[in-house]
Order: C-alpha cells, then structure tokens, then sequence
C-alpha cells in the first residue's frame, strides 16, 4: 500500500480549473488525504456545482469549505471550520491556489486593476498563512522525532508562475505584458520566501510552484498543457518536497525557475 500523501489538506480556489483538478486527483490518488478541504468563494454558486458533486461522491473524506481569500471575516471563519473538523490533530499542506489575472499592457493597467490582482494574489496567501499557522504548527508537532520538512508533515505550497521570474522577463514580456499579474506573483514569490524563513523554527516547508501553461479558463485553450498532466506533476513535485526545496520556486516537473 502506498504511504499517505499526508493525513490533511486545504485547497483554495478548488471549484475550477487547477484547484477542482487538484482535489479530484488528490481524492483519487492511492495515497489519498484522510481529509481534504475544499475552499471557494461561492459553495452554493453555479461555477460550484462540479465540485459539490465531487463532494458528495467522497463525503467522508472532502469537506467545501466557503473561502474568500480576499475576506479577513471569511479566512477566520473558514480555520475556524477546518480546526473543528480536524478534531485536535493539524493540517498537514495548505495549497494557495486562488488566483486571478487581469491581462493588461501599461497602457490597460490603472490603479485598480493592480489593487484588485494584489489582494487576491498576495494578500490572500498571506492571510491564510497567518491565520492557518497554529494548525500548520500542530501538524509539524506531531512528529516530534522528525526534523526534516516536507509535505506530508507540514506546508504551504503557492501556486506562482514562470512569468513571476525577474530573471525570465526580458524572453516573455512581449507574450505577455500582464503587468498586474506578474508584479502580484513576483511580489508572491516574496511571501514564499518570508515565510520559509519565519516558519522554518516551527519546522514548516513552504515553496512557490509553477504549474506550467495550463488550458483552464484563465490560461485559454491554446496552452500546451492539460490540467491533468499539469496537476499530475504537481502532485509528484509536491510529495518529493525536502527541506532544501523551502524558500523556492520549481516548476510542475520539479526543475528549479530564477527568481
């Protein structure tokens, strides 16, 4: 029998695209979570509706949580379920997936615009850190024998992007000017590397991960990847995280992107 992936999870932004992808393969996987929580902004909603049904196909192991990552009240709110139905044990990986991107030149792109994607893009998973931690904590301390990190213990993976590379700019702007978008995920880059840093003592991993070009509703139908084959690989790259992989930014086959 395979080993667990880890014992609990928390996917955000889990009712399309990447996110319903992740928990589908995550319910679906031999290793599967004993608990999966499934956030989304809008449970009862018609973009919703896939991932209820998922749901109630695995009731006793996936739990839709109401999540606005953009909403103190909601994020609160939101722990406050999760560590009820955790039952005094901790939440072993938090996968900050909701994202948004406005695609837009210099010329598109006002104040607004940058705002809105910021808050989603990094506030959001910063908020969630912060007010997830304590339970982040409880599952690292649960494995008082252990001190490497990974993900079966305790983490928190964000989802970036290549385009966030400072250092790739130059050989894709002209793709892809996204001026909100990028400036967000470079600035989420960041937060990963804060967080590694403040969470190393409580023996918390955390990374940022690219999950390629994927055809989902933000990344179009001309991207080269299938959300299967992407999340697939995000999986593997996921359960191989060591220590060493805190504090950067790796692609859906593992391989290491500049910052």
């Amino acid at each position: 029998m395979a080993s667990r992936m880890c014992d609990s999870v928390l996917v955000t932004g889990s009712n399309r695209g990447i996110g319903l992808e992740l928990v589908r393969q995550l319910v679906d996987s031999p290793s599967s979570p004993l608990q999966i929580f499934a956030g989304c902004r809008d449970p009862n909603g018609p973009r919703a509706q896939e991932l209820q049904e998922l749901a109630q196909k695995h009731r006793h192991v996936i739990t839709v949580v109401q999540l606005d990552t953009t909403s103190l009240a909601g994020i609160a709110d939101a722990s406050k379920l999760v560590e009820a139905k955790l039952n005094g044990r901790g939440l072993n990986l938090i996968i900050n997936n909701a994202g948004v991107n406005i695609p837009g030149s210099l010329a598109e792109t006002g104040k607004r615009e940058m705002v809105d994607v910021f808050t989603t893009n990094v506030v959001g998973p910063m908020l969630i850190a912060k007010n997830f931690h304590p339970l982040l904590c409880k599952a690292a301390a649960q494995f008082p024998h252990q001190t490497s990190m990974s993900s079966s213990r305790s983490a928190v993976v964000n989802v970036s992007t290549l385009l966030s590379s400072i250092t790739r700019c130059p050989e894709n702007f002209s793709i892809s000017p996204m001026y909100p978008y990028r400036v967000s995920k470079a600035a989420l880059n960041m937060l990963t590397c804060c967080l590694a840093e403040d969470f190393k003592k409580d023996g918390i991993l955390v990374m940022s991960l690219h999950p390629g070009w994927v055809q989902t509703e933000m990344g179009g139908p001309q991207a080269p990847l299938a959300t299967a084959e992407s999340v697939s690989g995000m999986m593997k790259v996921i359960t191989s995280l060591t220590e060493k992989d805190s504090g950067t930014l790796l692609d859906w086959e593992g391989k290491n992107i500049p910052w």
